[in-house]
C-alpha cells in the first residue's frame, strides 16, 4: 500500500490498526473506501454564527466529489469559526486559537492532505498559519464574496457604505426609515464582504501566495462556479499529496514578496500586513515592515474597488479577478514561483484577459501610482506603524495638530459626540490601549469617529492615531498598529492632551513634538496597565502575544514547521 501519512493509523496489523479501522467502519465505510487511498481532511470553518461562511457545508460537498473522483478518501471536520460581525471584543483575539485548532486537528488525525475552507476575515490567515505549521499538502478554497449590496438602484458596499451612512446619520441627515431599509439591503447572500476589505484581501493573497487554484478568490459565494472550483480543488489535493507538494514549497520568501505586491495592486486591507507577517513567521520567514514599504512604494494600485475605488467584488470577478491583476503586474512579480496548481503564476496567467479596464486598470493608468500604504517610524512608533495613504485625505498626509487623547475605547465612545469636546478639525485624535494587550486582541477601533459637532460642520476626515486596527473596508487618514502599543509601555501611552503630533507620510515619520529628555522622563514614570484574566485562553493570550510588527502571533508558535514525530496509540477505558 502507498506510504501515506495515514498508513500509520490504518495499515498496522495490531489492536491499534484494528481500532482505527473499526472507527471508520462504524461510520458505514468499508475498508476499500480508505485503505490504499490518501485521506483528505476538509477543514471547514462553517458556522451559523458566521454568516460569511454559512454556505461552506455545500462547498465541502463539492470538494468531496472531487476527492472521490481523484481516488482519495475525504473526511470533513470543523474548527472554530471566526465571525467578524458577531464576535466580541474582536475576532482577532481568537485568530491564533483557530490557527492552533487547525494545526492540532491536522497533527492528531490520519490526514495526508487538507483542503482549507475559509471566507471571513480571520479564517483565511488562521487556516494558513495552522497548515503552514504542520506543512502537509494543502489547498485553500475560499467561500467567496457575497452579492453586491443594493438599495433601490444604488450599489452598496459592506463596511465602506455603512460607515459613510452612519456618519450621515450622526449628522442628522439619514432618517430612521432609510436606515432600516439599508440594514435589509446591504447583505444579500452568504459570503464575505463584497468590498476589498480584509476578507477579500486575504483570500486574494492566498491566491497570490499560490495556495489556491487560479481565479478561486473572487468567485461570488453563490455562483455555481464557486462549487466547480471546489470540486476541482478536491481533485487537485489528491495530486498534491501524491506529488508531496507542501506549503513550505509554495509559500517561499519570493512568494511573500509577490503577495505584498499584489496587496499593493489591490489597495487591500492594512490588516493583511499583520496576517502576512504571522503566516510567514510560521515558516521561519521574516517580513519586516521595511519590506512592505520597499515593495509597495513602486507598485501601482490598479484595482478600482471600494474602499479605494468605486466598484465591488462582483465587478472585480467579472473583470478577471486576481489572475488579471497578476497578469498586469507580472513584470514586477517573481513569475516562476510554484503554485498549488503544479504550475507557476506566469504559466497560469499566460492566456488571461482583463474584461473591464475601469475595474482592473493597466499599470499606465493606476488608481494610485505607488505607495498606497506606508510604514511609519518615529518617536511615537519606534517599531513601526502603518497608514493606508490611498484612503487618506491628501492634505492631511503631512500635518501637525493638537492631540485630543482618549485613554480607552469606552472613554472615546462617551466623549466623542459631546458638544463641549475641546476639538477642531486640525486636531489629532489619539486612542490608546487598543493593541494586542490593551484591547485585548487588537480590535478594529482605529477609525475613530469624527466628533459629531464637526460632522455637522461638514468635516469628513481628521488625522487619527492608535495602536489598534481598522476594518479593511474603512477609510480616512488613520495611523494604525503603533508598536510597541501603549499597554506594552510604548510612547503612545504617555501622549497628553494638548501635545503636538506631527505626521509626515512622505518622510515616513510619526512624532510627538517634545524633547527627548521630556519623552524619556514621561516613559520612566509611566506604569502601563491592561486588563488581567485569571483563567482560560485570555490568560495565555496576554502572556505570549507578540506585538503588531511581529504579526501578533504567539511567541511559541513561530518557526520550525513540520510534523512532531510520534506514534499514534489507542486509548483504553
Amino acid at each position: 500500500m502507498a506510504p501515506w501519512r495515514s498508513s500509520r493509523w490504518f495499515d498496522r496489523n495490531d489492536e491499534v490498526g484494528f481500532n482505527h479501522r473499526a472507527a471508520l467502519r462504524s461510520e458505514g465505510f468499508t475498508p476499500r473506501s480508505f485503505q490504499g487511498r490518501p485521506v483528505v481532511g476538509i477543514c471547514n470553518s462553517w458556522s451559523e454564527l458566521n454568516n460569511c461562511n454559512l454556505h461552506l457545508r455545500t462547498v465541502a460537498d463539492a470538494v468531496k466529489r472531487g476527492v472521490w473522483a481523484a481516488g482519495g478518501f475525504p473526511l470533513e471536520f470543523m474548527t472554530i469559526s471566526l465571525a467578524e460581525e458577531l464576535m466580541m471584543p474582536t475576532a482577532m483575539l481568537y485568530r491564533n486559537l483557530m490557527a492552533m485548532d487547525v494545526e492540532e486537528m491536522i497533527r492528531a488525525h490520519p490526514l495526508d492532505g487538507v483542503v482549507l475552507l475559509c471566507g471571513c476575515d480571520k479564517t483565511t490567515p488562521a487556516q494558513l498559519m495552522g497548515a503552514a505549521s504542520m506543512d502537509v499538502p494543502c489547498i485553500v478554497v475560499p467561500g467567496g464574496p457575497m452579492l453586491n449590496g443594493r438599495w433601490k438602484t444604488q450599489p452598496m458596499g459592506s463596511g465602506t457604505d455603512i460607515w459613510k451612512t452612519w456618519d450621515e446619520r450622526r449628522a442628522g441627515r439619514v432618517s430612521d426609515e432609510k436606515w432600516e431599509e439599508l440594514e435589509g439591503s446591504i447583505h444579500r447572500s452568504a459570503g464575505h464582504c463584497m468590498t476589498m476589505g480584509t476578507a477579500s484581501t486575504m483570500t486574494s493573497l492566498a491566491e497570490a501566495l499560490g495556495m489556491t487554484l487560479p481565479g478561486a478568490a473572487s468567485i461570488p459565494a453563490v455562483d455555481s462556479r464557486r462549487y466547480a472550483n471546489a470540486e476541482s480543488s478536491g481533485r487537485r489535493i489528491v495530486e498534491l499529496i501524491k506529488e508531496n507538494i507542501r506549503p513550505s514549497q509554495v509559500m517561499t520568501p519570493l512568494a511573500f514578496e509577490n503577495a505584498i505586491r499584489v496587496l499593493a495592486a489591490l489597495g487591500g486591507s492594512t490588516n493583511a500586513v499583520i496576517h502576512l507577517i504571522a503566516i510567514a513567521g510560521r515558516l521561519g520567514i521574516s517580513l519586516p515592515l521595511s519590506k512592505f514599504d520597499e515593495l509597495v512604494s513602486n507598485t501601482p494600485t490598479i484595482t478600482n474597488v471600494q474602499p479605494n475605488g468605486e466598484f465591488l467584488m462582483e465587478e472585480f470577478y467579472y473583470a478577471g479577478g486576481v489572475p488579471a491583476v497578476i497578469k498586469e503586474l507580472l513584470p514586477l512579480l517573481h513569475g516562476n514561483e510554484l503554485t498549488v496548481s503544479g504550475t507557476t503564476h506566469a504559466e497560469n496567467v499566460k492566456d488571461v484577459e482583463c474584461f473591464n479596464t475601469d475595474v482592473i486598470r493597466p499599470r499606465s493608468r493606476p488608481v494610485c501610482p505607488g505607495g498606497y500604504l506606508a510604514a511609519l517610524h518615529g518617536n511615537l512608533a519606534p517599531n513601526g506603524a502603518v497608514i493606508k495613504a490611498s484612503a487618506a485625505s491628501p492634505g492631511l498626509l503631512r500635518h501637525t495638530g493638537r492631540a485630543v487623547v482618549f485613554e480607552r475605547y469606552e472613554e472615546m465612545l462617551q466623549q466623542i459626540d459631546r458638544p463641549d469636546l475641546d476639538v477642531d478639525e486640525s486636531c489629532v485624535l489619539v486612542l490608546k490601549n487598543g493593541g494586542p494587550l490593551g484591547g485585548p486582541g487588537m480590535p478594529e477601533w482605529g477609525q475613530i469617529p469624527i466628533p459629531a459637532k464637526l460632522l455637522k460642520r461638514g468635516v469628513r476626515d481628521m488625522v487619527r492615531i492608535s495602536d489598534s486596527r481598522m476594518s479593511g473596508t474603512s477609510y480616512g487618514t488613520v495611523v494604525l498598529h503603533i508598536s510597541p502599543e501603549a499597554a506594552a509601555g510604548g510612547p503612545l501611552g504617555v501622549v497628553k492632551n494638548g501635545d503636538s503630533i506631527r505626521l509626515d507620510v512622505e518622510k515616513r515619520r510619526l512624532d510627538l513634538l517634545v524633547s527627548d529628555e521630556e519623552l524619556h522622563n514621561r516613559l520612566q514614570s509611566h506604569r502601563p496597565q491592561y486588563k488581567q484574566f485569571r483563567r482560560g485562553y485570555y490568560s495565555i493570550f496576554l502572556e505570549r502575544i507578540l506585538q503588531a510588527d511581529r504579526g501578533c502571533d504567539f511567541d511559541f508558535l513561530v518557526g520550525e514547521p513540520g510534523e512532531v514525530p510520534y506514534e499514534p496509540i489507542v486509548g483504553r477505558s
